[in-house]
């Protein structure tokens, strides 16, 4: 039985909400923004899946993304996130599926490719499909096929939340890509 005073409790419980309102306006602009953003390093992604197929369209569309985290390990979740203003930005949010390809080094060429080119990303380039007919790009270091489980508008990107279905490790040896303060590099380890 808990000894504490209910009323107490109450006050300790409400002690930890945070309020609910509006945030102040930023102190900065978006430049400073930008270049304290940059000092956080991120892995390098490309994310893949179906195009609408239409004749003389690709099909499948990629793009190249930074903002892939893991959520949760039961069930296993991971996010990322895209701008509204992106082309596919339609088939990422309708689609049931996709897979976050993980880069590695050697593959800035792929992340650029992915990040830039126009038309067709996937002529030439090695990849193979999933289980359910998915891009995973050939020479990555991982990949995870995701259900396409929520979706957030915030601000001018939309944060995809995905149930892994199915993963893979392809180079479990190989460097990361890495983005940091506006340009890429790999990981150099400093201990055990």
């Amino acid at each position: 039985m808990d000894a504490r005073d209910p009323e107490s409790s109450a006050r300790e419980a409400s002690a930890h909400r945070r309020p609910h309102g509006r945030a102040t306006p930023p102190d900065f602009d978006a430049a400073h923004f930008r270049h304290a953003l940059s000092q956080f390093a991120t892995g390098v992604t490309v994310v893949t899946t179906r195009s609408e197929g239409r004749p003389g369209t690709p099909a499948f569309v990629g793009v190249t993304a930074s903002s892939f985290n893991s959520v949760s390990l039961d069930p296993p979740l991971v996010l990322w996130s895209l701008g509204v203003q992106a082309n596919s930005f339609p088939l990422f949010h309708a689609g049931s599926h996709y897979v976050i390809n993980v880069l590695a080094a050697e593959q800035l060429a792929l992340c650029k490719r992915f990040a830039t080119l126009k038309g067709d990303r996937f002529a030439n380039i090695d990849y193979r499909l999933s289980p359910t007919g998915l891009p995973i790009l050939g020479q990555s270091l991982a990949w995870f096929e995701c259900h396409n489980r929520s979706r957030y508008d915030e601000g001018d990107h939309v944060i995809f939340v995905g149930e892994v279905e199915r993963c893979g490790v392809i180079d479990a040896n190989g460097a990361p890509l890495v983005f940091h303060r506006g340009a890429f590099s790999s990981l150099t380890r400093i201990g055990d």
